[in-house]
């Protein structure tokens, strides 16, 4: 008689640890600001991810028959739908509609073997401004010989370069450069594309990397960088003005905070950008200010260990 009753009450105790869990990933989804420092940022940085997590925990939930875990996985779902749900709803394509601009903004790898065809993959896309980042010689050429019919406008400075159907003005370098880099690290470039909808300011930055570690992410100088950043996109005059970059970091990454309090970004699509060969997070980013940044989706992979990202940017009408 024990063992029977024992036996029926396993079925239930496990049911309350999957609950317990389903709890726990709910919390994290809604209150993850409230997890300190660089684990916080990791948690952010693959908030989608926890969807998959929820499925496993409905998995369980069903093997152990348990009426208490499926209520209680409940808040994951609602948790998963309110903070990611929205990137899976359909919206406006970069293809619909003849308003705004086509960005496309690419991460091109200073080891890329095909910088040619990489070339000509982002001019078929026919987006009106091109953002690149580690530009080096002499694959650099490459681009701008490739690019030239479809974008006659380009500006590079250092690694770092804007290709546009429309014409240019106002280039001139910004300095993202965080504390302690002595070398040569010219990553920023600002420029005004004079557009059929006005003139619109374009950032192209490449924020420094980070590393995941047990403790969380060790993203010092990102965070820095994002902060010299910020206080340029800040200072802007412009009225519009849109961001092109490989950030190191989610648009839910409180180190991005600088930019994302200050800025717009995509609304629609997930649009995971890196590593090339199997996307698990989009650290390739659309951001905009006083434009409405579309749906974002990611092009076909090239010779880079990034994905191209593309989108319609809106200017706001006046």
């Amino acid at each position: 008689m024990r063992w029977r009753r024992a036996g029926r009450e396993r079925p239930g105790r496990r049911g309350r640890v999957v609950a317990g869990f389903a709890v726990v990933v709910a919390g994290l989804l809604l209150f993850h600001r409230g997890v300190p420092g660089s684990v916080g940022s990791l948690l952010e940085s693959f908030l989608p991810w926890f969807g998959p997590v929820v499925v496993v925990l409905f998995g369980l939930a069903l093997l152990r028959r348990s009426g208490v875990a499926l209520v209680a996985l409940v808040l994951p779902v609602a948790s998963w739908a309110y903070v990611c749900g929205g990137l899976l709803l359909p919206g406006e394509g970069a293809g619909s509609g003849a308003y705004g601009l086509v960005v496309v903004q690419h991460n091109v790898s200073d080891e890329n073997p095909d910088p040619a065809g990489t070339a000509r993959a982002l001019a078929g896309a026919g987006a009106d401004l091109v953002a690149l980042e580690e530009l080096v010689p002499p694959a650099l050429s490459v681009y701008e010989e490739v690019l030239a019919s479809a974008y006659p406008y380009h500006a590079v400075h250092g690694t770092v370069g804007l290709w546009s159907k429309h014409p240019l003005a106002g280039v001139r370098p910004v300095d993202l450069r965080p504390r302690g880099i002595t070398e040569p690290w010219d990553r920023g470039l600002r420029a005004v594309a004079r557009t059929p909808h006005g003139e619109v300011a374009v950032y192209v930055a490449h924020l420094p990397s980070v590393r995941v570690r047990a403790s969380g992410l060790a993203s010092s100088r990102r965070d820095e960088s994002a902060g010299r950043l910020g206080d340029a996109v800040a200072a802007e005059e412009a009225g519009t003005m849109i961001l092109l970059g490989d950030l190191n970091g989610t648009v839910d990454d409180r180190g991005l905070d600088p930019l994302t309090s200050r800025m717009g970004v995509p609304g629609r699509g997930l649009a995971l950008s890196f590593p090339a060969a199997f996307p698990v997070a989009r650290i390739d980013q659309v951001m905009a200010r006083s434009a409405t940044v579309g749906r974002i989706r990611t092009l076909p992979a090239t010779g880079s260990d990034h994905l191209p990202v593309l989108a319609r940017v809106t200017p706001d009408t006046p």
